[in-house]
């Protein structure tokens, strides 16, 4: 059989969640062929096939504003969890 999934992830390391980062990483038999990091704002391909739809997908301008987009919900939920993590402390 055949394995692929989709990890999207959000990351930072400061309480003014600045260096927030977005990443949405294609994943076919453990090997990432395809990802969107928010700091680089596009798509990267890693094997032919993903150098082939990251071109694709760039150049789709709906789907790189939904991608970017996704940066502000990552902070928007960062900062929830920032509020938490400071009101338990």
């Amino acid at each position: 059989g055949y394995f692929y999934s989709v990890w999207r992830k959000c990351i930072w390391s400061s309480h003014d969640l600045s260096d927030n980062v977005f990443i949405d990483n294609y994943i076919f038999n453990k090997d990432v062929y395809i990802q969107f990091n928010s700091t680089v704002g596009k798509y990267v391909g890693y094997t032919e096939h993903g150098v082939y739809n990251a071109e694709l997908w760039n150049n789709n301008t709906g789907q790189l504003q939904s991608e970017r987009a996704q940066v502000d919900i990552c902070k928007y939920n960062a900062d929830i969890d920032q509020q938490t993590i400071t009101d338990k402390s």
